[in-house]
């Protein structure tokens, strides 16, 4: 009998504001979050806009000779965790640790660390590298940093699946707990990628958009949509068991109920034209939940602001929800924080929950002009006050990875 599963804290790192309250308010106020990159000169580069975090100060979260031996995407990770963990009211004193988990994923880890100790060893030499340079750069470290700053000795996993990485990550703790293997899971991802190398590796993929205007941007579903724009941040959740969290009192904000992971096999970089394989995994995680699609009141679409993944992901909610797609709400988030790689799955599944909360779908910012090949309610112009009973989140990564979590009200 597989057990049900509860999100009890929410914490988050993004462009758009360094708490889930801020966020949620910038999505209300249509706050877009993306700027001129500022961490080096963008000169000699085709894409100079990205969605920066601002005024993040890691010491606000933890001791700074910890700070200094993290990388900015595990620093992310745990400020992100210790909002989720404060918010759940979680005290691990009175937890048994190996029945406390994380499941929190980076896509790519410290590019940082690497661009800066490999121009060190072109300079310096092999004898000047930094002792730590390797479990400052590798992707595991946002999860294994949060469990040594909370003490959390279960089940500890890096979920790595690009662009899909936060959504999966969420996806198999939530497995963990069903299945009984732990009783609470810190959950989500975390990225911070807008580096020389990560900006100029996607600008040669012709993945960024190349325009200087924030507002047109990251216009996902727009008829003029041109590349996605780069983000960071991190979104953490706390999960746990019914049971687990009704006899600690614990406040609760939805029910995980169901989960869909598929792979498209179909190309390194390009979902599946059909939508086959994105219409599969949300198929899945209705038919996990024990609903049916009419059931969906809302979309938090993956929505990167590339021609063929909106199209494509368009063609997937048709296939799966049929005639009903045109009566659910569908927004995408990267239109105000741009696209936060490993972590948007774990910052847009918090959107979702916010909306369950209360009663809000934010707008899609930016989306101006209609494609006619994109033909549903993508919540274009302003956000709607509606009752969300049940939301569902995609996300797609390069590998043809896709996943969908579905949420819904909390019923007793």
């Amino acid at each position: 009998m597989s057990r049900r599963v509860v999100v009890t804290g929410l914490g988050a790192i993004t462009p758009i504001g360094n708490s889930v309250e801020e966020f949620w308010n910038s999505l209300k106020e249509k706050k877009v979050g993306i700027a001129p990159i500022t961490y080096f000169d963008t000169t000699d580069y085709k894409a100079k806009l990205a969605a920066q975090v601002k005024d993040f100060d890691p010491k606000l979260y933890m001791d700074p000779k910890a700070a200094k031996r993290m990388e900015q995407f595990c620093q992310f990770a745990v400020a992100a965790a210790k909002q989720a963990v404060d918010d759940a009211g979680l005290n691990m004193e009175k937890e048994d640790p190996f029945r406390v988990g994380v499941s929190v994923g980076s896509g790519i880890g410290s590019l940082q660390a690497v661009e800066r100790e490999y121009k060190k060893l072109l300079e310096k030499g092999p004898g000047r590298i930094n002792p730590l340079l390797v479990p400052l750069m590798i992707s595991n470290m946002a999860a294994g940093n949060v469990s040594i700053q909370f003490g959390m000795k279960g089940k500890c996993i890096n979920v790595v699946t690009a662009c899909a990485t936060g959504t999966h990550s969420i996806g198999e703790a939530f497995r963990t707990i069903q299945y009984g293997d732990a009783d609470v899971m810190v959950a989500g991802g975390a990225e911070s990628s807008i580096t020389p190398i990560g900006v100029s590796g996607f600008s040669a993929l012709t993945a960024l958009n190349t325009t200087e205007d924030p507002a047109r941007a990251s216009i996902p579903f727009d008829a003029e949509r041109n590349g996605f724009i780069m983000g960071e941040g991190a979104g953490i959740v706390v999960l746990e068991s019914l049971e687990h969290a009704q006899a600690r009192g614990a406040k609760i904000y939805a029910e995980l109920a169901g989960y869909g992971a598929t792979g498209d096999a179909y190309h390194i970089t390009s979902p599946a034209e059909d939508g086959s394989g994105a219409a599969k995994a949300m198929e899945l995680a209705i038919a996990d939940a024990g609903l049916k699609p009419e059931d969906v009141d809302y979309i938090n679409a993956h929505g990167t602001s590339t021609h063929h993944n909106d199209l494509f992901e368009t063609k997937a909610i048709r296939l799966v929800l049929g005639e009903h797609a045109y009566k659910v709400k569908i927004n995408s988030t990267k239109s105000m924080i741009g696209h936060l790689l490993g972590a948007a799955g774990g910052v847009e599944f918090i959107a979702c929950v916010k909306s369950i909360e209360k009663g809000y779908v934010h707008a899609t910012a930016g989306l101006l002009k209609d494609d006619p090949e994109c033909d549903l309610d993508y919540c274009k112009g302003e956000g709607v006050t509606m009752n969300v009973n049940c939301a569902i989140s995609n996300s797609l990564g390069f590998g043809g990875h896709n996943a969908t979590l579905l949420v819904k009200k909390f019923e007793g």
